[in-house]
């Protein structure tokens, strides 16, 4: 039995950014002979405050947790065989922590996911406090890239960034994947009741929803529909026919079968290059078209007018939208040509492979 630690900000089952790339391998893996055990940063009762304004006592003492837990895993690292890290050890300050447990390691494989490494303050970065960009540490992705046995990328973009900075030049980009077993259609492609346009995520990534403010309020003085928000935060839009629902993983694919339409809004910038695709995924899985942006990853999972469409302008969006929700036919025409690319390139079973061969080779590199 060879053993696995992996080390990640978040706990178990809550982020997507984790629960649809490596956590649903688990099982997998663990078929395959790796015991593995899990340590989050943060734990769940920060999780529960951290997107919430306020709760200062409650986030310094999930600091103080999270850290106290990475301290225990550095006396720990080197009984395992492989470490996996997604995203950083810590998130606050110097390299330390990622420099102890690389030396500790015997085998480090780095997953990072988004463009962490631009320095371009705009985006989903927005949101994020003075202090906190004071606090969090800049080298701390660079040095476990250029370190590691193996980088895994979520874009291609990313992965030849990485690739000129890992000094053993191995580095895989491996798509965002869906169990498409588990995300089955429920659409029926009528509009015999208002279409559902639909989008989800979380609060980091509202300010890519708020691009489509405008739009929204517009279409909604042409023509019904009803906008479903599916995340982990309060939401308004004056004019819209609106439904704010909280995430759940019990909830998760009812929730999506209820769309009738995705949207992947983005900004066309350097920002979003590192971004894997991953609610486009999500609503290709479901057999739904996705309307998204044309920029990074959208262009390589989204073929406009086949299994989708691509905009770029406000007025491409509200275009593409009135269009699908007044005509069922280009949606169910759009979505089963989703529904099929998604088993055939993006199904966990298309793509766990991959991080087979990306840990049974770090491991082997390691240990020479």
């Amino acid at each position: 039995m060879k053993r696995m630690l992996v080390l990640c900000p978040y706990p178990e089952g809550v982020a997507a950014g984790q629960r649809l790339k490596y956590e649903q391998y688990f099982a997998d893996w663990r078929a395959r002979g790796w015991e593995i055990d899990v340590s989050n940063f943060m734990d769940r009762a920060m999780w529960d405050v951290v997107w919430e304004k306020g709760h200062i006592l409650a986030k310094a003492m999930g600091v103080l947790r999270g850290t106290l837990r990475r301290i225990r895993d550095l006396f720990r690292v080197g009984r395992y065989d492989l470490v996996y890290v997604f995203m950083w050890v810590t998130p606050f300050g110097t390299t330390g922590f990622e420099r102890l447990v690389r030396v500790r390691a015997k085998a480090l494989v780095f997953d990072v996911e988004d463009n962490v490494l631009s320095e371009q303050q705009g985006g989903a970065a927005d949101h994020i406090g003075p202090l906190v960009r004071l606090l969090k540490g800049s080298g701390k992705a660079r040095f476990l890239i250029r370190t590691a046995d193996h980088v895994v990328t979520s874009s291609p973009f990313l992965n030849d960034f990485c690739l000129a900075l890992n000094a053993k030049k191995a580095c895989t980009y491996i798509s965002s994947s869906v169990d498409t077993e588990r995300f089955q259609p429920a659409t029926t492609y009528s509009n015999d009741k208002p279409v559902v346009v639909g989008w989800t995520g979380t609060f980091s990534s509202k300010v890519y929803l708020d691009l489509l403010t405008g739009v929204f309020q517009r279409l909604a003085q042409r023509l019904p529909f009803k906008l479903r928000v599916i995340g982990n935060f309060d939401y308004e839009l004056p004019g819209v026919d609106l439904e704010v629902i909280r995430w759940s993983a019990e909830e998760e694919v009812a929730q999506l079968q209820a769309l009738d339409v995705g949207v992947y809004p983005l900004p066309i910038d350097d920002w979003v290059l590192g971004k894997s695709g991953l609610k486009a995924i999500q609503y290709m899985a479901f057999a739904l078209p996705c309307v998204a942006t044309e920029v990074g990853t959208t262009p390589m999972l989204i073929r406009h007018g086949e299994n989708g469409l691509l905009v770029r302008t406000e007025a491409e969006w509200e275009a593409s939208l009135e269009q699908l929700i007044r005509d069922p036919a280009l949606r169910r025409r759009l979505g089963e040509t989703a529904r099929k690319d998604a088993v055939a390139n993006y199904s966990t079973a298309a793509i766990a492979g991959q991080y087979r061969a990306v840990i049974e080779g770090a491991t082997t590199k390691g240990l020479k």
